[in-house]
């Protein structure tokens, strides 16, 4: 079989358990995200591994599996920035600043002083800590969406948070590197990335309050097919393009605050209607079950298996210790700076970045990369169970 023709029996699979198994999954009262993400481990390396079948033997297959994986979680922020409500976040400003900075904190120091007693130098295991400092909230996103629940205080809180401690992980991932690592340029290097930080911003905001609102009124009027979402699915993909190629934070960022600003155009009801139908039916779940798919228990002997448990719950607990304490720092009563600290724990995609920075600069080994792959799925997995237990239970809304 051609490549083209092999991918598309591929996608097919994968469609088909993703939707399976979350209907399954939902069947039994969970969030059919975890159903999906199963789904990935089973089709992954780490049980019957299905790019090794026989007729599957493009080159191409995995990676081109991986690249619509990475459009779909750009696509699964950018409707959760959709959803969000500026007006909302503002009064939880407080809140998300103090929960994502304290949450980055504490995971950066529990995470070093963890993998410190395994044989690591200072600096791996300070790079070990950075790794898990970053949350990916596009799990948590759409379990609190299942549950009807994102629009709430806590679900705007945890989205903030995890912007802010996103852009926090990418940043000490930056510095870390400049100083500890490339050492001579260090202060250079470092003016030059908050430069280009704060240029991403600024821009990305100055575009999104004068231009958006006036190209979205002309893409509604133009007499072409789907203008308006053609138009937005352009910005979205020029908004995660520059975050990560000009800001140095990862794409996803970019989407989220892109889905923030073309909320607040005349055409946002018509693209959120337009875009969910395009990202759940078909982008989404490449997403959820490629991150099964990336995990492969058969790259670690047995001494890595106390080493996976110890980042596993060090990844857990960091996350609701410290952005719970800063929830409640920050005025929160108990239940619900629980509620935002368990919102934080899963890490995905802004991980395995900085992961791989970190395996190509000889900071961690291909065991400890395989460890933080399977940690992102062991949180991915975890957060919705713990999510479900801690809101309480409401009409779920149905995303596909």
């Amino acid at each position: 079989m051609s490549d083209v023709l092999q991918l598309m029996i591929v996608l097919v699979i994968i469609l088909v358990a993703a939707k399976g198994s979350g209907l399954l999954s939902s069947a039994l009262g969970q969030p059919a995200v975890l159903g999906e993400l199963l789904a990935g481990v089973i089709l992954g390396p780490s049980v019957i591994n299905m790019f090794s079948a026989s007729f599957l033997d493009s080159p191409y297959l995995e990676e081109s599996t991986h690249l619509l994986a990475q459009l779909g979680v750009v696509f699964l922020m950018f409707l959760a920035g959709l959803e969000t409500d500026l007006s909302q976040v503002n009064k939880v400003r407080r809140v998300a600043f103090l929960a994502g900075s304290l949450g980055a904190i504490f995971t950066i120091v529990m995470g070093a002083g963890a993998s410190a007693p395994f044989g690591f130098s200072a600096k791996e295991s300070i790079f070990i800590g950075i790794i898990l400092s970053a949350t990916s909230v596009s799990i948590s996103a759409r379990t609190l969406m299942d549950l009807g629940v994102l629009q709430g205080r806590q679900g705007l809180a945890i989205l903030a948070a995890a912007v802010i401690d996103d852009v926090m992980g990418l940043l000490v991932l930056s510095f870390f590197i400049a100083f500890a690592v490339h050492g001579g340029g260090g202060p250079g290097d470092a003016l030059l990335i908050l430069v280009r930080v704060i240029g991403f911003f600024t821009g990305a905001l100055i575009v999104g309050r004068l231009l958006l609102s006036p190209l979205m009124r002309w893409a509604m009027k133009a007499p072409m097919s789907e203008g308006a979402l053609t138009s937005a699915i352009v910005v979205v993909l020029i908004y995660a393009w520059s975050s990560e190629y000009i800001g140095g934070v990862a794409a996803i960022t970019g989407a989220f605050i892109a889905g923030l600003f073309l909320r607040q155009t005349d055409a946002h009801r018509l693209i959120d209607e337009r875009a969910r139908a395009l990202a759940y039916g078909f982008f989404v779940p490449i997403f959820f079950v490629g991150v099964g798919l990336s995990a492969n228990a058969r790259d670690l002997d047995g001494s890595d298996a106390l080493l996976l448990l110890v980042i596993c719950l060090v990844a857990a607990v960091s996350k609701i210790v410290g952005c719970g304490l800063g929830a409640f720092l920050a005025g929160e009563p108990f239940k619900s700076a629980l509620q935002i600290g368990t919102g934080m724990i899963t890490r995905g995609e802004v991980g395995l970045i900085i992961a791989t920075v970190g395996l190509s600069e000889g900071l961690i080994k291909t065991n400890v990369y395989s460890i933080i792959v399977l940690t992102v799925l062991a949180t991915a997995v975890a957060t919705p169970l713990l999510l479900r237990i801690v809101f309480p239970r409401q009409k779920e809304a149905r995303y596909g």
